[in-house]
């Protein structure tokens, strides 16, 4: 019973030192200087790492077949290495410091908010610009390493209806993706599911929603009570765009998309620019979400002049990487189309 008061005493005590301003001075001095530590040591250990890429690479490029001496030179190194320093620089990881300085030839290019973990999964990309458009996707998205991975199998930047280019104008096409994969929502294939459920479930992983959605993006609500003079509407899910500097709707649907679904959003977006849009706000998107498209009805629909309503197919899994193949490369013919 003594000890029990007595611990219960330190807590307090322990509590009260916490609200301190001393406390909190020093807890964040604390923060930032290990921060600081970290990013001195990621700076330090990537600029070593392509260094000895470079190395690698130089004297690769003096043997007469490369490929076989390059080889037997690594599996050397890596033993001989790995005796004198221990592990890190084995021949896997030597492989993959040669393909980061091979990716990334430029030092004073390389992002040091960028881990080595990061670099090694971004140097397996082969497009370069694709590489570097990754690049610029982690820091501006705060992306781990899990979720840049994520991101590279499931294709995301090759979703984007269009790639931003670098004049750093951010548009519509820019944001929207077709299709959209949802398999971090949990809901398995063949499972009977319905709009509420999806909503719910997209509540419940809203961060992973956000990601999926892509930059700039903010939740405003779900199933937003939009009253008229003669009428009541509920729009399943209104976000915010602050590079877009717009609200975007959006409209899940269970089924193919149909005429229905786009009257009813293009009277969504129309009313909601009357009647919630402020005046120093952009014109309102509306993003339907649906499970495939018909190519005639996008085609002789509103969508096809309206640069503010878009339909997307989206996966409540992850599709094989030829599925994902096919979806992307019939989207883009459809978009370059209506486009041209």
């Amino acid at each position: 019973m003594v000890y029990n008061t007595c611990q219960m005493q330190k807590n307090e005590m322990k509590k009260e030192v916490q609200k301190s301003p001393l406390f909190n001075s020093i807890a964040n001095l604390i923060i930032k200087s290990k921060e600081q530590a970290y990013r001195s040591t990621n700076t330090i250990l990537l600029q070593m790492y392509w260094q000895i890429g470079k190395l690698i690479v130089e004297d690769e490029q003096q043997g007469v077949a490369r490929a076989e001496y390059g080889k037997e030179v690594l599996k050397n190194l890596s033993k001989a290495l790995t005796l004198e320093f221990g592990k890190g620089l084995d021949e896997s990881n030597l492989r993959n410091i040669r393909q980061f300085y091979m990716a990334f030839p430029i030092r004073d290019s390389l992002r040091h908010e960028l881990s080595w973990t990061h670099y090694r999964i971004i140097s397996r990309i082969e497009n370069q610009e694709i590489r570097n458009s990754y690049v610029l996707q982690v820091i501006e998205g705060n992306w781990n390493t899990r979720t840049l991975q994520r991101n590279i199998d499931s294709q995301y930047l090759g979703r984007a209806l269009e790639i931003q280019k670098e004049d750093g104008k951010t548009e519509a096409k820019h944001l929207i993706k077709d299709p959209y994969i949802f398999e971090f929502l949990g809901i398995t294939q063949n499972t009977s599911i319905n709009e509420n459920k999806i909503e719910t479930a997209i509540i419940n992983h809203l961060q992973q929603f956000l990601m999926e959605m892509g930059k700039g993006f903010a939740f405003v609500a779900r199933q937003q009570h939009i009253v008229t003079d003669t009428s009541d509407f509920y729009v399943d899910l209104v976000f915010y765009n602050y590079l877009l500097k717009c609200f975007v709707l959006i409209d899940l649907k269970t089924e193919k998309l149909n005429h229905a679904a786009i009257g009813q959003m293009d009277m969504y977006v129309r009313i909601y620019n009357d009647l919630k849009k402020g005046a120093d706000d952009n014109p309102t998107i509306g993003v339907i979400l649906c499970t495939e498209k018909d190519e005639t009805i996008v085609k002789y629909s509103v969508l096809s002049e309206n640069e503010k309503l878009f339909a997307s197919k989206y996966r409540l899994y992850m599709p094989t990487e030829t599925e994902l193949k096919r979806l992307i490369e019939e989207d883009r013919i459809k978009f370059d189309l209506e486009n041209n």
